[in-house]
């Protein structure tokens, strides 16, 4: 009898297995219009999620609940999204003419309504990766709402813990609570929790926000009281995609928009025809890097370049950034501010402007640049495939003379820490056969030597909330080369090469530069996104980079 060989499947081909089901599953469930996260048919995103484990959700397998993962979570998802049983996603539906007060979370760019005590509604105007986004975090948030309920749930009938009570007595207080209540509330809190009273008060003015500095406390409860009502009462929490969302998604009515807008203003200003730079970056380090030291002479002394950009990056600043913005206004840059849904503003420098420029170079031959906001996921392909495309004008196809393209982002990275550098020599789509090498005008050599810079593949990911530490290290040590990930690489590449190697809309000698800093080391235990943001650490390398694309694109 012939012996059977069982090939044992490795950490990292189940994880990778558990996001492709995971994008399957959100596909049907997008198609067939609702489902119930805690039901059964939200039961294969929530087995999958737990089969994955993500690096961002810390100990979502586990019996306590995962601190650092609910804050990173609550940051991108609307303020008071835990008190709702209904979340529907919609498209751009004209909510903003409503008497609806749009709500923005923290660190995401979308636009939510509360439509009443039970139900949000959260707008996508960003395509799929929005939605993947935003259904990955939905089901971390419900299975720790059932782990909080499992531990303060005594019986079926609905008897519960004194902690709990004593929590809930804590939230639904009228007047103000005073240091001593929110200490006692904690404490109880932390019980059930699994976590130490010292973890909780660590974590309690994080979740603080101007709307509720006790906002900790009632995330906790109402996710709890959510969970207890679907079991003792059988009132499931459902999420449902409006039928326009599912009619418009894809068809990149937002990025059309919002590149014709663009278009029309390069028209009118006749700057068409000029060399054009197109430069995905923020929107300061460009302006910051032409116009700070003119525009700040005075609080530039005794400062170093690098001072002046980090004094520019505290939020505390703001008449330091507009000093500089105005003399850029007064000195060729024009604004858009986005009102395509995109979210993605765009600033256009005309370089005839420019000091150094003025009296040596005709103004036809003066480079334009244009420097859009960052994109998400795939929307990174709908706006910069849309943007490439042809104008259209009085029955005439006009083509933009398009000279480079330059990506600059933050990223994950495999091999080093936050604030170091990566230059790619290809990106790898994540989940597909889909690889896309090419020629970086931008080196490692380039960099200087005290400053860490990696060189090699990018892994564009589906999300970087499915980080997954096995995937990652087996593309990190396999002949891959993977040296970071980023979500916005494949699509951008993918854009360019369709314009310009299949649909002739713009140069095949296009020259292309992609450079990201590192935001996090998702390999190394706490250097997750979830444990903070980069601070002043992100400032050197942001601007390192955008010298060195504007010594290029103005050389």
């Amino acid at each position: 009898m012939k012996s059977v060989s069982v090939h044992k499947r490795t950490r990292a081909q189940e994880s990778s297995g558990a996001i492709e089901r995971l994008y399957i599953t959100m596909r049907h469930l997008f198609n067939r219009g609702f489902y119930k996260p805690m039901g059964i048919s939200g039961e294969s995103l929530r087995e999958s999620l737990l089969m994955l484990r993500p690096e961002i959700y810390g100990s979502i397998a586990e019996e306590k609940i995962e601190l650092q993962g609910l804050l990173y979570v609550m940051d991108r998802l609307p303020y008071g999204i835990e008190e709702c049983r209904y979340i529907n996603l919609t498209s751009d539906e004209g909510y903003k003419y409503s008497h609806f007060k749009p709500i923005v979370p923290e660190k995401r760019r979308r636009n939510c309504y509360r439509i009443d005590d039970e139900q949000m509604n959260i707008e996508i105007t960003r395509g799929r990766s929005e939605i993947y986004d935003i259904l990955t975090h939905l089901t971390f948030l419900y299975i720790e709402s059932h782990k909080i309920m499992k531990q303060v749930l005594i019986d079926e009938r609905g008897q519960v813990i004194r902690d709990w009570e004593k929590l809930e007595e804590a939230v639904l207080r009228k007047k103000t609570l005073s240091q001593q209540d929110k200490e006692i509330a904690l404490t109880h809190t932390a019980n059930f929790l699994g976590r130490t009273f010292e973890e909780v008060t660590e974590a309690f003015p994080k979740f603080g926000c101007k709307e509720d500095e006790n906002r900790f406390l009632k995330i906790i409860y109402y996710l709890g009281k959510g969970a207890i009502e679907e079991i003792i009462e059988d009132k499931q929490r459902l999420i449902t995609f409006s039928p326009v969302l599912r009619e418009r998604l894809g068809h990149h009515i937002h990025g059309e928009r919002w590149a014709s807008r663009i278009k029309e203003e390069l028209h009118k200003r006749n700057w068409f025809h000029r060399p054009l730079h197109i430069i995905s970056a923020n929107m300061h380090s460009v302006m910051n890097s032409l116009f700070a030291e003119e525009a700040l002479t005075t609080e530039r002394k005794g400062k170093s370049t690098l001072q002046l950009f980090e004094a520019l990056s505290n939020p505390e600043n703001a008449k330091l950034r507009e000093k500089v913005s105005k003399k850029a206004l007064q000195n060729g840059m024009v604004y858009l501010n986005d009102e395509s849904g995109t979210n993605i503003d765009v600033q256009l420098f005309d370089t005839m402007h420019f000091t150094p420029q003025k009296t040596t170079i005709l103004e036809a031959e003066a480079p334009i640049l244009l420097v859009m906001d960052y994109a998400f996921g795939e929307q990174a392909y709908e706006t910069m495939d849309e943007l490439l495309k042809p104008f259209h004008k009085n029955g005439k196809k006009e083509f933009m003379n398009v000279v480079s393209i330059s990506i600059m982002g933050k990223a994950g990275i495999l091999d080093g820490g936050k604030g170091d550098i990566m230059i790619p020599t290809s990106h790898i789509f994540e989940g597909t056969a889909d690889n896309y090498p090419f020629k970086n005008k931008l080196k490692k050599k380039q960099f200087p030597e005290n400053v860490a810079t990696y060189s090699g593949a990018m892994i564009t990911v589906l999300g970087t909330s499915l980080q997954n530490r096995d995937i990652l290290k087996f593309f990190h040590e396999s002949s891959w080369n993977v040296i970071g990930l980023e979500m916005e690489g494949a699509h951008y590449q993918k854009a360019i090469q369709s314009a310009s190697k299949i649909r002739g809309s713009i140069s095949p000698k296009v020259e292309v530069r992609y450079a990201y800093y590192a935001s996090d080391n998702p390999l190394e235990t706490g250097s997750t996104l979830a444990s903070g943001g980069l601070g002043t650490t992100g400032v050197k390398p942001t601007y390192l980079i955008t010298e060195k694309i504007l010594e290029q694109i103005l050389k």
